[in-house]
């Protein structure tokens, strides 16, 4: 995901505290952010199953709910 994308992904899950959808480009995997970490770049991430999980900003894009 581009920088511009992933700063509105955080925005949108810490400030407006609202999740936004995810797709793990790796695995193909969906999720919901739950919170980034800027440091790092990344975003955590609810899977379905409601296990948690930490995707860079470069493995993840926005999906289209």
């Amino acid at each position: 995901m581009r920088q511009n994308d992933y700063d509105r992904v955080c925005y949108w899950t810490e400030q407006r505290e609202e999740s936004v959808l995810l797709r793990n480009k790796e695995n193909g995997e969906t999720g919901y952010s739950f919170g980034c970490t800027q440091e790092g770049a990344t975003v955590q991430v609810r899977l379905p199953d409601g296990q948690l999980d930490s995707w860079s900003r470069d493995k993840c894009t926005v999906e289209n709910e």
